[in-house]
C-alpha cells in the first residue's frame, strides 16, 4: 500500500511539474526588436550574404513590411553612409526630415507618399513605388515637397459629433470637407497638417496601385466591381492602354481626370512586359 501511495504521490508531482513548465513555455517574452534579413522584405534589396540581421523598424505610421526605414533609405539607396555608425551620425545631427519633423530614429519607418527633406544637399524626395513594387526615392521640386496626398481609410464622428477622418500614414484629420469619403484622397499641407483640397474616388481619376502584384501601377479608373461581404475589384487602365485589375484597399487616387497632382517617377508607372523590359536595358547597355 505504502508503494502505491508514494507512486501514486510522485505521478501528481510530475504532472504538476510538466503542467507548470509548459504554462512559463507559453508565455509571451514581450517584444521582438530582431529581424534576419532573410525575412526582411524583399523590395529592401538587401544582400542575402552580408550579414545575419536586417534593420528591425520602429513602430510608426507604415507597416513593418509597407515601409523603407531611414538606414535602408541612407545606406543601401543613397549610399550617404556605408555603415550603420555613419547613419547614426547623420541622423542624430538633425539633418533628416519626414514630412516636415525632424527624425532621429534611424529606425523610423518611412512610407508611401511620405516627403523626405535634406537641407543639406538642398534634395526633396516622395516615396513611391516603382512598377516592381521596390520603393522608388523620386526627387521633387522645393514646392511639391510642401504638400502629400493621404488616402481616407476611415470617416466617422468623434465626442460631440466632431467629425474626423483617418488616413492611411495614421493622420486624423478633423472637420474634413463633408464632401469626404472612404476611398478619397486628401491632399495635406505638411507644415500646418491641414487639409487642401481633395479628390473623389470615381471613374475617370488616376490612381496607383499601392499593394498587391500590380503595385506601382498607374492608371484611369473604369470601372468598380461590388461584391457585398468580399474584396471589391477594380478595373483600371493605363496611359499605353493595358487594362488591370485590383482589390479596392490597393487603389490610391492621385488625381482628377487624366492629371496627377504628384509627379510620377521614371516611366510614368506603365509596366513593361518582360521582352520589353529586356530591350530596354539592352539598349541601355548600348549593345
Amino acid at each position: 500500500l505504502k508503494l502505491i501511495l508514494g507512486l501514486a504521490r510522485h505521478r501528481t508531482f510530475e504532472l504538476l511539474r510538466w503542467s507548470s513548465t509548459s504554462s512559463v513555455a507559453a508565455m509571451a517574452r514581450g517584444v521582438i526588436r530582431h529581424l534576419k534579413r532573410m525575412f526582411a522584405p524583399s523590395h529592401w534589396m538587401l544582400d542575402k550574404l552580408k550579414g545575419r540581421w536586417a534593420p528591425k523598424p520602429s513602430s510608426g505610421p507604415h507597416k513593418m513590411r509597407e515601409c523603407l526605414p531611414l538606414i535602408v533609405m541612407l545606406r543601401e539607396r543613397l549610399k550617404y553612409a556605408l555603415t550603420y555608425r555613419e547613419v547614426k551620425m547623420i541622423v542624430m545631427q538633425r539633418l533628416i526630415q519626414v514630412d516636415g519633423k525632424v527624425r532621429t530614429d534611424m529606425f523610423y519607418p518611412a512610407g508611401f507618399m511620405d516627403v523626405v527633406q535634406i537641407e543639406k544637399t538642398k534634395e526633396n524626395f516622395r516615396l513611391l513605388y516603382d512598377t516592381k513594387g521596390r520603393f522608388s526615392l523620386h526627387k521633387i521640386s522645393k514646392e511639391e515637397s510642401t504638400y502629400k496626398l493621404c488616402r481616407v481609410k476611415k470617416v466617422f464622428k468623434g465626442p460631440k459629433g466632431t467629425p474626423y477622418c483617418i488616413t492611411h500614414d495614421g493622420r486624423t484629420l478633423r472637420y474634413p470637407d463633408p464632401d469626404v469619403k472612404t476611398n478619397d484622397s486628401v491632399r495635406v499641407e505638411i507644415p500646418s497638417g491641414k487639409m487642401l483640397d481633395y479628390v473623389k474616388f470615381e471613374t475617370g481619376n488616376t490612381a496607383m496601385i499601392s499593394g498587391g502584384n500590380n503595385t506601382g501601377r498607374v492608371g484611369i479608373i473604369q470601372h468598380r466591381e461590388r461584391h457585398p461581404g468580399s474584396f471589391e475589384i477594380v478595373h483600371l487602365k493605363d496611359a499605353a492602354g493595358h487594362t488591370f485589375a485590383t482589390r479596392l484597399q490597393n487603389v490610391f487616387v492621385i488625381g482628377k481626370g487624366t492629371k496627377p497632382w504628384i509627379s510620377l517617377p521614371k516611366g510614368g508607372g506603365i509596366k513593361l512586359s518582360i521582352i520589353e523590359d529586356r530591350a530596354a536595358k539592352m539598349a541601355k547597355a548600348g549593345r
